[in-house]
């Protein structure tokens, strides 16, 4: 048995630039081929849209909904799913959605108003199906025993602000706004396969990073995947988060300061991290995939969330990963 010291990981932390820049200069960047990407694209949206159909039929099938005060809907729940879903890819509000939908009366017969549409965000019916369609599809896909990156973003509530920029300027800061009275940003925290590029599991908070993590984590219990490998940013890198994934390899970048008497699968993590740094960084920024997704679901479904209520936000930035793309 070998046996390191909070020392020895310590310093090889203070190295990672070194090392990190000569693994650039070792292995390039290599250049995407856009005309690829946008056929490849293509036909992923092609093919969700004709499986969307069947899995949106499977997913309302034998669904047993409890509730005293029903409310009476103008839609039938497989239009209501279809709605919405729509109203999000399109990122269009409630109201020009309600309009839009007149465009295509003269085909469906379809004639709402803005407050349907704005109904379908507190609809449990609705949740409980995106929720259904959401496991029917990694189901489709055979996600099961896979190796996943980790990240969390932030929606801003408020035009001004953007995530990206706000989190630049205040560090770790912004991860949490429990004691704020305006919040600015919706997190959610998403785990992604990195086989398929599906997010298997997710959360989302008001109050903090972490909430939202811990949500994903509820999630994660409750699906019939097994996670192999797990890489998650510096955020994550405690002892805490590292000793739930037991039965995983977990890759994180240890912190400046960090420590070794928390357990086994913390020192064994670190072990792995010091004696063999370059195929472990090599795994680890893996991780970048959920910033790249992250960064590719915002520029197809925007970064900011345009709901006011609180009711309504919750269950909108739980849309935004795109499944089925």
């Amino acid at each position: 048995m070998v046996l390191i010291r909070a020392k020895q990981v310590r310093e090889r932390v203070r190295e990672l630039p070194k090392i990190i820049e000569q693994y650039k200069i070792d292995h390039p960047k290599k250049s995407r081929d856009y005309s690829e990407y946008e056929i490849s694209f293509k036909k992923r949206l092609k093919d969700s849209i004709k499986n969307l159909e069947n899995l949106i039929e499977e997913s309302i099938k034998n669904l047993n909904c409890i509730s005293k005060n029903e409310n009476k809907h103008s839609l039938p729940l497989s239009k209501r799913i279809r709605l919405i879903l729509i109203k999000e890819l399109s990122e269009k509000g409630n109201r020009k959605t309600a309009n839009i939908l007149d465009l295509f009366s003269m085909l469906n017969g379809t004639d709402i108003s803005y407050k349907t549409v704005e109904r379908l965000y507190s609809d449990e019916k609705i949740m409980l199906c995106l929720h259904n369609l959401f496991i029917l599809a990694l189901q489709k896909r055979g996600v099961k025993n896979i190796d996943v990156c980790g990240d969390a973003t932030g929606y801003s509530l408020t035009i001004t602000k953007h995530y990206r920029s706000y989190v630049q300027q205040l560090k770790e800061k912004s991860k949490d706004q429990s004691d704020c009275k305006k919040k600015c940003f919706a997190y959610n925290f998403s785990l992604m396969d990195l086989e398929s590029k599906m997010y298997i599991c997710y959360g989302s908070s008001l109050k903090s990073e972490r909430e939202a993590f811990d949500k994903a984590m509820i999630m994660l219990e409750n699906i019939d995947v097994k996670i192999d490998s797990i890489r998650l940013d510096r955020y994550y890198s405690c002892p805490v988060y590292v000793n739930m994934f037991k039965e995983s390899k977990v890759f994180i970048i240890p912190k400046k300061n960090v420590e070794l008497a928390n357990g086994f699968k913390w020192h064994e993590t670190l072990k792995e991290f010091l004696l063999n740094t370059n195929h472990y960084l090599e795994e680890y920024f893996k991780r970048n995939n959920s910033e790249s997704e992250w960064a590719a679901d915002k520029r197809m479904f925007g970064w900011k969330v345009s709901q006011k209520r609180q009711d309504t936000v919750s269950p909108l930035i739980k849309l935004k990963p795109h499944n089925f793309v």
